[in-house]
């Protein structure tokens, strides 16, 4: 061994409390003052005071805690320098546990501690000590207050408020970003010596976070952590007192932290192309189908907006976005007509309605696709030329006369051959009949414009492949009047006249 390693060593065993060899001497105090005071002070009344030396000398005494021997553990010495030696002083221990805790020796003034003592219950005990004549029991030295400080040792290891702690921080986020700071505690004393210097270490956790010895503070270590790759994670956090020295008592606490979302992903559609259906005679408003873009991320940061931006069919359709769903709603805006156009082609696009402009560079946050719709042909009614029909006839004319011709057409493009018939509940007479095959309306019964001037017929048109689909027609024939009435007197009359009437009288 060196001699500085030597020096060294005394040096720390100077300043290490030595306890068990702590003594307090009572003596005499040596009488200091100027000699001109001679030991004696004038009072109000004029009247010399006597004032007594004080005879006790004290200092704190020091126990260590946590005694683990058989005996009684030794605290220390109470001594007057009026102690001759030969019994005739008694010293007398009052105060914080006084007589329990404490007791002393009334002959020679050793205190001892009756029991092991913990520091963070009481660090420290005020007593007071008197030395008195064991004869006349008066004392011989004032009554003097000391203290007892209990020395810590380190039996107390780091504890956290919680065992499991939850965080959260931003995925992405740079290095070094502060997630959350856990701090421990050390039931021993600050004060004296390392055994309540904590320090932090991370047991679990890396490389993914880290955490500052002196602070607690934990913070991410990698960058660009991404959520979409791994959400949760568990770092175990390691509280060592004795400065993180070897030897020091340990503690630990969990913290569950989380990587909460930001709009770090654009949105993509699964394809480039669909294709969607829709019958022609879906009226508008009718929803065709949908389309959805998929965005890794969540909440709002997954929100998107669908327009219509491109194609022959930006005028005959729209698009709805479906908020709870995220879909775009593809809707008929105009009327369809498979004769008209069977296909339409549009180009819609899915943008990020929150874009974060810290991730542009990952961008564009939008993203399109080609939507082909095809129009369906539907077996249509057949379709009159007009919407309605207006014939003028004369009454005279003869029976199976043609008085006008409907027209009808199959819309589709198959082109059916047509089927007319009459709605007999607007011709119960029967008066007309149609032509089953061109339309063609005539008469099967005298007209009379004095009984009927105006007729309403319904005629049905109906394709011959599909008799169940039908369409109707007003048709109104207005009879024309003819002069086939003679005049009628209203009344019979009868009259008389004289025999002898002269001619030319009434």
């Amino acid at each position: 061994m060196t001699i500085q390693q030597v020096l060294l060593l005394l040096l720390l065993w100077m300043w290490l409390p030595h306890p068990c060899h702590t003594e307090m001497l009572f003596r005499r105090t040596p009488d200091l003052r100027p000699k001109s005071f001679g030991g004696r002070a004038l009072g109000n009344d004029g009247k010399a005071i006597h004032r007594q030396k004080r005879g006790w000398m004290w200092n704190q005494f020091f126990l260590l805690e946590e005694y683990t021997g058989s005996d009684y553990q030794y605290v220390g010495k109470l001594h007057s320098d009026q102690d001759k030696g030969d019994g005739s002083l008694k010293y007398i221990l009052s105060g914080d546990g006084a007589g329990t805790l404490f007791i002393i020796d009334e002959k020679t003034g050793d205190i001892h501690a009756t029991r092991r003592i913990d520091r963070e219950e009481k660090a420290f005990y005020t007593l007071r000590a008197q030395a008195i004549n064991r004869r006349t029991l008066r004392p011989v030295e004032p009554e003097s207050e000391f203290v007892i400080k209990i020395h810590d040792i380190n039996d107390n290891e780091p504890t956290f408020p919680e065992e499991v702690y939850t965080a959260s921080v931003p995925e992405m986020s740079v290095v070094g970003t502060s997630v959350v700071q856990v701090t421990a505690t050390d039931a021993d004393d600050p004060s004296y010596g390392n055994s309540a210097r904590i320090i932090y270490s991370i047991l679990q956790g890396q490389p993914y976070f880290s955490v500052e010895p002196e602070t607690g503070i934990i913070r991410t270590a990698l960058p660009n952590m991404n959520r979409e790759n791994r959400e949760q994670y568990q770092v175990v956090i390691q509280a060592k007192d004795m400065g993180g020295q070897m030897g020091g008592l340990s503690g630990t606490t969990t913290v569950n932290i989380t990587l909460t979302d930001v709009n770090d992903n654009p949105p993509r559609f699964p394809q480039s192309t669909i294709h969607l259906r829709i019958p022609e005679s879906s009226p508008v408003g009718t929803a065709i189908g949908s389309v959805k873009a998929t965005d890794a991320d969540t909440g709002k940061n997954a929100e998107v907006e669908y327009r219509i931006i491109d194609g022959d069919g930006t005028d005959m359709f729209d698009i709805v976005t479906q908020k709870d769903t995220q879909e775009g709603i593809i809707t008929v805006r105009k009327p369809l007509d498979y004769e008209t156009r069977r296909l339409y082609t549009l180009k819609v696009e899915a943008e990020n309605t929150h874009v974060d402009p810290r991730f542009y560079y990952l961008g564009p946050f939008k993203d399109t696709i080609i939507v082909k719709i095809s129009v369906e042909d539907v077996d249509e009614p057949p379709v009159f030329s007009r919407s309605s029909y207006l014939f003028e006839v004369h009454e005279d004319i003869e029976l199976g006369t043609i008085i006008g011709t409907v027209m009808a057409r199959d819309p589709d493009s198959a082109s059916s051959p047509i089927r007319f018939s009459l709605d007999r509940h607007t011709d119960l007479d029967r008066i007309f009949n149609i032509h089953s095959g061109n339309g063609s309306i005539y008469t099967s019964k005298p007209l009379d414009r004095e009984i009927s001037q105006w007729h309403n017929l319904s005629v049905i048109a109906a394709e011959i492949s599909n008799p169940k689909d039908t369409t109707r027609v007003p048709v109104y024939v207005r009879i024309l009047d003819v002069n086939d009435n003679a005049p009628q007197f209203a009344v019979f009359y009868d009259t008389f006249v004289c025999e002898n009437a002269r001619a030319g009288q009434v």
